[in-house]
This record gives structure tokens, sequence and C-alpha cells, in this order.
């Protein structure tokens, strides 16, 4: 079963906007980020994100271009503080999840290592993507594989 873990895409500043909505640069980078992803055959069945504006924004530019079936959902528990042991696991099979720092990185440490606060198993990057994938036999999670920006689309180079 796999799960994608998205870290949302850049932000606006608290000054610019009070519910930090995603900035032009990272609209852009999601977009691509996203289109990178089709391109490559990812299907979700549904993407969740943690309600805050900028990781709806992010969930809302990925299901343009994956189309989940369940669409997209806030869920709660994404929260940039929230205990990522008490994420619930059970339905994760075709789920992405559009959250925050340290919250992403936290969880595929516990997923991964089972050591939440120990230094993280992957860095991720404004919209960058991460696929757990739980080996059934094993029960136990691995990294399959990450696509992250490459430094062009972050600087807004072509």
């Amino acid at each position: 079963m796999a799960l994608l873990l998205v870290q949302h895409a850049q932000s606006l500043t608290k000054e610019e906007d009070p519910e930090k909505g995603l900035s032009m640069e990272g609209r852009k980078t999601a977009e691509r980020m996203a289109a990178l992803a089709r391109e490559h055959g990812v299907a979700v069945a549904v993407i969740q994100h943690s309600g805050k504006k900028r990781a709806r924004q992010t969930a809302e530019i990925f299901a343009d271009a994956l189309s989940p079936a369940r669409g997209v959902q806030a869920a709660a528990g994404l929260n940039p503080l929230d205990d990522v042991t008490a994420f619930n696991m059970d339905s994760a099979a075709g789920q992405m999840l559009v959250g925050h720092l340290p919250f992403m990185e936290r969880l595929a440490a516990h997923l991964v290592a089972g050591a939440a606060e120990k230094a993280p198993v992957v860095k991720l990057q404004n919209a960058g993507i991460v696929c757990l994938e739980k080996d059934a036999a094993l029960d136990h999670w691995y990294v399959k594989w990450m696509l992250m920006p490459p430094a062009a689309f972050l600087s807004g180079k072509k």
C-alpha cells in the first residue's frame, strides 16, 4: 500500500496574506510538480490536506492534475505540530497527504524508522512528494521514491 506525502508549496508571508496562501512561485512549482507526477503515472484515490489555505491550495493543484476518484478533503491531524502517532493509517492506501513541516517529516520518520523524534529519514521541499509503501508481509514501511522540485523550479529559471 502506497502513501504519498507532500509538503505544501511556498506560501506568502502573514503580512502579505494573513492566511498564508500560496505565492505565485509556489503555485507555479506545485503545478510543475503535479504535472510531473501525472507524467510519471502517479495515481491517488484521495488527496487529504490540513485545512490550512496553503495546504488546501496545493492539494487542489495536485487534484487538477491527478483527478483522484474521491477528490480533495480536509483531514484532522495534519497540522505542523500534530502527533504523528495519533494519525490514522488504517486507510492510507492510495492517499496523498498535503501538510506542513515538521509533521510530514516526522510522520515519515515514525513510519519508516519507528521514531518520530529522531533525525528525519527524508527532507521534504515545498511541493515535493515522498512515496512510502508498506510491505504487508514484513509489516514495515519504506521510502519507495521521491520527486522533489529541481533547483530551476525553485529559482524560477527554465
